[in-house]
């Protein structure tokens, strides 16, 4: 019960003095609120790391105690895709959670929190036109014909939602599915089946080149936009990767973070539900296109974590990553173990098989109204057809209604801290000093990993972008006999140990000290 309040609590917004309770997803402006009231927490750090084109602060979080970028680190993500608005929530009510519930979790461990990647795509949920946007502000010409953001969406049929537009066509592609009416799937033509109807997203060809929706009045969208299999000359993409403020804020900023050793991202792309696959002949490319074969052991291990601790089960949900995307970029290009997860699926429904057609049985059982019937409409660029406008409403399949997100962000907080719990763990064991006689006195010991994750990725060692184990004897010159006085070690596995030995001469104490910022430190004293 004590739960259940605070989060009550938590997820209102300070109005004109009064606490209300949060009814549906919050406008940025009480993001910021909540946002700044965790700033006031001594155990976090808010930063506005740049404001976008459109305005918009790009904010994080740092959460912890003592030293915290000398602490192992989780980094959580949140709106890399703006119309997943849940994703900014989970990531907003873990940090919540994390201060006022799990303040034990900051002793071992740091957690950079980014909660909104995406703000100027996430304001179109709460404007008076609604469609799933993915761009930010920038003004972009995605056709590429001299003009920017002249053919975007239109309402057609008044209603403020953006849908589709079905034309009737015995020439198109569509037609309706058996399981459910409402909904077009692409006719089989190797079965005999004939089109009906071309589909178009709800719009007016307004600059007359015959095409529907291609020149949004959108920008960049940022999980497009990464280095990784950067996808040249695609709308919303922009000319180069990384070329928005908000990117490039982000990037300069993790580059700094050298204790980050995992991210856990809320995105489309999910390797948790369903883990990774490796594929020796993409692994030993020269542009590496497979997750490496010890890091996908690392996957599964924790996919099945995931699955244990989160109730919802995907549906037909297999999204390994999409070029430019964050999830990607964070394991390929920045090295870390990279997980991501969309945090919300339509269950499966009455053994529909069709996607759409499963969401919409599932919507019906609870009584949820997430269609727009198809409605006939008069439209200028097709005389003489029917047109009807109508489809699952925008928002409504990726996010769940928001008195369901409670629960949702309560497990993957859950999982996240298991996930912490997991981080390398260095030790150092069997200590033991022999006098040698002449003054001389040999140390040994092992160092090793507690832990069942190991101190890197295979990424990071192939990459050798990750810093080393370093372990550092801080003995003089003269003092050390034989050994190293610095000991660089490329990595431990889980549960892995290497043994070290000196020969010291002299009296009093030296110190040992190992570790990485993303592995830990340890450090010891030992008396000559």
């Amino acid at each position: 019960m004590k739960k259940i309040l605070l989060t009550g609590l938590l997820l209102g917004s300070l109005i004109g003095g009064e606490l209300l309770a949060q009814s549906d997803y919050p406008t940025l402006s009480q993001v910021t609120q909540r946002l700044q009231k965790l700033g006031g927490n001594a155990s976090v750090e808010l930063k506005s790391l740049t404001k976008t084109e459109g305005g918009k602060d790009i904010y994080v979080l740092k959460v912890g105690t003592g030293a915290k970028d000398q602490k192992p680190a989780i980094a959580v993500v949140g709106g890399v895709e703006g119309y997943q608005v849940l994703s900014v929530e989970l990531a907003l009510q873990f940090a919540e959670k994390l201060v006022a519930e799990h303040a034990a979790a900051l002793e071992q461990t740091t957690f950079y929190i980014f909660p909104n990647m995406s703000p100027d795509a996430y304001e179109q949920y709460h404007a008076s036109l609604k469609y799933e946007r993915r761009g930010n502000a920038v003004a972009v010409d995605h056709d590429r014909d001299g003009a920017a953001g002249e053919n975007g969406y239109s309402d057609l049929n008044g209603d403020g939602l953006i849908t589709w537009m079905r034309v009737e066509d015995p020439m198109g592609e569509w037609t309706l599915s058996k399981e459910d009416e409402r909904v077009l799937v692409k006719a089989d033509r190797a079965k005999g089946e004939a089109g009906k109807y071309s589909l178009y997203r709800e719009s007016r060809d307004e600059d007359q080149d015959g095409k529907f929706a291609e020149d949004l009045k959108e920008g960049i969208a940022f999980n497009k936009s990464l280095t990784y299999k950067f996808p040249v000359f695609e709308p919303l993409a922009g000319d180069f990767a990384v070329s928005q403020k908000e990117s490039r804020a982000m990037l300069d900023y993790l580059f700094e973070q050298w204790n980050i050793f995992a991210f856990v991202t809320f995105s489309p792309a999910n390797n948790l539900s369903t883990p990774l696959k490796y594929s020796a002949g993409d692994a030993k490319k020269r542009v590496i296109t497979s997750i490496l074969e010890k890091d996908q052991a690392i996957n599964a291990m924790v996919s099945g974590i995931y699955n244990e601790t989160v109730s919802q089960k995907a549906f037909q949900q297999s999204n390994q990553g999409t070029d430019g995307d964050f999830f990607q970029w964070a394991y390929f290009h920045f090295a870390r173990l990279s997980f991501s997860t969309p945090g919300y699926w339509t269950p499966e429904w009455k053994e529909k098989t069709n996607a759409d057609a499963n969401f919409l049985a599932w919507s019906d059982s609870l009584g949820r109204d997430a269609f727009v019937p198809w409605t006939e409409v008069k439209h200028p660029d097709f005389p003489g057809k029917k047109v009807e406008v109508g489809g699952i409403k925008p928002f409504a399949a990726s996010n769940p209604a928001f008195d369901q997100v409670g629960g949702i962000a309560e497990e993957h907080t859950a999982f996240i801290l298991k996930l912490a719990e997991m981080q390398p763990k260095l030790e150092i064991h069997n200590l033991k000093t022999e006098e040698l006689g002449n003054g001389l006195t040999r140390i040994s010991l092992d160092l090793y990993n507690n832990s069942p994750l190991p101190t890197h990725s295979e990424m990071g060692e192939k990459s050798r972008w990750l810093r080393k184990i370093r372990i550092d004897l801080d003995a003089s010159a003269d003092k050390l006999v034989s050994g190293d006085k610095i000991k660089l070690v490329d990595s431990l596995g889980a549960f892995e140990k290497t043994s070290l030995s000196w020969i010291v001469r002299g009296g009093g104490s030296v110190t040992v000290k190992a570790g990485a910022p993303h592995a830990g430190f340890v450090t010891q004293s030992v008396k000559l």
